[in-house]
């Protein structure tokens, strides 16, 4: 099913240029959350300070990972609502950091959904131990609201998905000056929407929706004539109000991206040696997919090699006095998720270990890794 899901979205995805920009910071709620982060008006919380325990010492004393995400998304957070099972590029990322602080990712993490409106409040409250829910890395975000960014784990930007019967033969967004545009209030989105058509001198009218489910009835309902989110979110949108067959007009998504949306895990402000390990977790799958280290041959590396012997078999200093990473943490990373090329291919592929069947592709977008034109890099790791 999970193929032909793929399948059918992908030849929606063939008409739609937007080249290395592939995620969604928008599930029920458009996931490029409100730059006030709480809802409160204040948008401030309090960092963790320098004399606070670490997070780390904290899951260990505890026994489990808290890991907020989303679970409406395909390929990035998804829960099955008949096995139970989660899935997504975001979830892969909580079992790796799982993995590497010597939990059991099967059984040591609970998973927190996470709103667009609460997910930083969440973590300033210590309900959730890391963020990682298709948020993206803003000024606001990474100073305002204290809260410390490790990498970016998936780089996607906002698309519109237009009525075409209420703008005949639309081909840009140039083509939808007065539209109604549903946007989940309070976000980066609604201000990327805000600044893209005012640049462009386009007269607009916002339809403020709580979420995704909101934004659907109001689309197909005709109460709004365009909608925005991230344009992967726009694409399985698409798929689903086609699929429901209650739209009695075309519609399509528009070729211009009216932003970037860089996607990050986020931890705690002075949380230091917990960010620091979340952060080189990500790096360390992708030095693994660099140097064609997989959960398939990892344990048998020439570790007289010294690079291979650093990834494999170093702590590099990760960790905090009381719990250093183990020496071998990579290697518990790659005997349960694989390096970073596994993770994509799980979440947006069918599995199989050759990239096919995709619902967004990697190849030719920003989402590649940097050797084959794309932006993922990892620091070196010695």
């Amino acid at each position: 099913m999970k193929q032909i899901y793929a399948l059918m979205l992908m030849l929606m995805m063939a008409s739609v240029a937007f080249t290395g920009c592939v995620s969604d910071d928008s599930d029920d709620t458009t996931d490029t959350t409100d730059t006030t982060g709480d809802g409160t008006g204040d948008g401030t919380v309090d960092p963790v300070g320098a004399d606070t325990q670490s997070t780390l010492d904290v899951i260990h004393e505890r026994g489990a990972l808290k890991c907020g995400i989303k679970t409406s998304q395909f390929g990035m957070g998804y829960l099955d609502s008949d096995s139970g099972a989660y899935s997504g590029l975001d979830v892969e990322y909580c079992r790796a950091i799982a993995a590497a602080i010597g939990l059991d990712p099967d059984s040591d993490i609970e998973y927190v959904v996470a709103s667009a409106g609460d997910r930083f409040q969440k973590l300033a409250d210590k309900e959730i131990d890391v963020l990682i829910r298709t948020t993206t890395w803003t000024t606001s975000r990474d100073a305002e609201l204290n809260a410390d960014f490790a990498g970016i784990n998936f780089y996607d930007g906002q698309g519109i998905l237009v009525n075409t019967g209420a703008f005949p033969g639309a081909a840009s967004i140039m083509d939808i000056g007065g539209a109604t545009v549903c946007t989940t209030t309070g976000t980066t989105t609604e201000g990327n929407l805000a600044d893209y058509f005012t640049t462009n001198n386009l007269e607009y009218t916002v339809v403020g929706v709580a979420n995704d489910a909101a934004a659907k009835i109001k689309f197909v309902n005709e109460e709004c004539t365009a909608w925005t989110g991230d344009m992967s979110n726009m694409v399985a949108q698409q798929y689903g109000v086609n699929q429901d067959g209650n739209a009695t007009f075309s519609m399509a998504i528009m070729p211009e991206l009216l932003s970037k949306e860089p996607l990050g895990a986020a931890t705690r402000d002075n949380d230091d040696d917990w960010n620091d390990v979340v952060q080189w977790v990500w790096f360390g799958m992708l030095t693994a997919e660099e140097m064609e280290v997989t959960s398939a041959n990892y344990a048998t590396q020439n570790l007289s090699n010294p690079s291979y012997n650093r990834l494999l078999n170093s702590t590099l200093g990760l960790g905090t006095e009381t719990n250093p990473l183990a020496p071998t943490w990579m290697q518990s990373v790659l005997e349960h998720v694989g390096n970073y090329y596994e993770a994509y291919d799980r979440s947006f592929c069918d599995g199989t270990g050759a990239m096919a069947n995709c619902l967004v592709d990697r190849a030719g977008t920003m989402n590649a890794p940097y050797w084959e034109g794309g932006l993922q890099y990892a620091p070196p790791m010695r």
